[in-house]
């Protein structure tokens, strides 16, 4: 997942993708303790998606908060 396509996507958007990133890291986390894990490279490509969403939340929240601080 680029950047770039997360900065299109709107806040609730990123939301719903976190939350089901993080499900599906969850799911490998069972599979993982269960040994049985096909695709092992994948926890470090959720965890980046992951991080890479939780950046583009923040920089909307940051962006609203600098509008609303030249608006005064």
């Amino acid at each position: 997942m680029k950047y770039k396509d997360l900065s299109s996507l709107g806040r609730q958007e990123l939301i719903e993708k976190e939350r089901a990133l993080k499900e599906e890291l969850y799911k490998l986390n069972y599979q993982r303790y269960s040994g049985r894990v096909e695709k092992p490279h994948n926890f470090s490509l959720i965890k980046k998606d992951v991080a890479r969403i939780k950046t583009a939340i923040r920089q909307t929240e940051m962006r609203g908060q600098k509008e609303k601080a030249e608006k005064r």
